[in-house]
C-alpha cells in the first residue's frame, strides 16, 4: 500500500485556481508505517518540537490502475476519509536548508492519521465535499473542494502517469489554504466530514 500526499493544493478565492493551475502538481510518498486508524491516539514524536498539522480529504483507490484519464479517474474511488497530514516542521526545515527530500519530516511514525472511509456511492459530487477540523473545542479548519486547484480525478491521473495505483492506495488531496498550524501533547482533534465526526483522537 502507498500513501501518496499532494501539496498547496487549495486556495482561498476560487479566482486563483486558473492561474495556478499549470499541470505541476506537488507530489510526495508517506510511509505505511506512519498510519493511524481506529481513531487511536498520536505520540507526539520524539524527533521534532513543531508538529505541524494540516487537515485533508483521503481518497482510498478502489482498482488498480496506470495512466488514468481523467475522464475515467473518479470510478477508480472506493472511498473518502478524513486525515491529517502531519510534518515535522523544523525537520523539514533543515531538510530544505541542505535541499533535501520531505521524507524524514513527513515519514515518522504517526505521521497519517486516517478515519474509517465513506463509499464514494454516499457523495453526490465530488467536488463540493465539506469537511472542517476541531482542536480543543474550536474550529482550525475548514474546507470545501471546490477550492481545490487540482481534483481527485486530475490527481489520480496524474499520479497514475508516474506510477500504478493499487487497490487500497491511499491519497491526501492536500489542506485548506487557511488554519494549518501546530500541535502540543494534550491536545483533542476532532475532524468531521459533512457535519459527520469520523476522526477523533487526542496527542498523547
Amino acid at each position: 500500500m502507498k500513501i501518496i500526499g499532494i501539496g498547496k493544493n487549495y486556495v482561498v478565492d476560487k479566482e486563483e485556481i486558473k492561474t495556478l493551475k499549470n499541470g505541476e502538481q506537488l507530489i510526495f510518498l508517506k510511509a505505511e508505517s506512519t498510519l493511524v486508524t481506529d481513531n487511536k491516539d498520536v505520540v507526539y514524536p520524539s524527533i521534532t518540537n513543531e508538529l505541524a498539522y494540516e487537515l485533508e480529504l483521503v481518497v482510498k483507490i478502489g482498482k488498480r490502475g496506470k495512466d488514468i484519464k481523467v475522464e475515467n479517474a473518479a470510478s477508480y474511488v472506493s472511498g473518502i476519509a478524513v486525515g491529517i497530514d502531519y510534518t515535522a516542521k523544523d525537520v523539514l526545515t533543515q531538510s530544505r536548508a541542505n535541499k533535501g527530500p520531505w521524507a524524514l519530516a513527513k515519514g515518522f511514525n504517526g505521521a497519517s492519521p486516517v478515519s474509517s472511509f465513506i463509499p464514494v456511492s454516499k457523495f453526490k459530487d465530488l467536488n463540493n465535499i465539506n469537511f472542517d477540523l476541531l482542536i480543543n473545542g474550536e474550529q482550525k479548519q475548514v474546507g470545501n473542494t471546490s477550492f481545490m486547484i487540482y481534483n481527485f480525478s486530475e490527481i489520480i491521473a496524474f499520479v497514475s502517469t508516474f506510477m500504478t495505483l493499487e487497490v487500497d492506495d491511499l491519497i491526501f488531496t492536500g489542506t485548506p489554504a487557511l488554519g494549518s498550524g501546530l500541535n502540543v501533547k494534550g491536545d483533542h482533534l476532532k475532524a468531521s466530514i459533512e457535519g459527520e465526526l469520523l476522526l477523533d483522537f487526542k496527542i498523547v
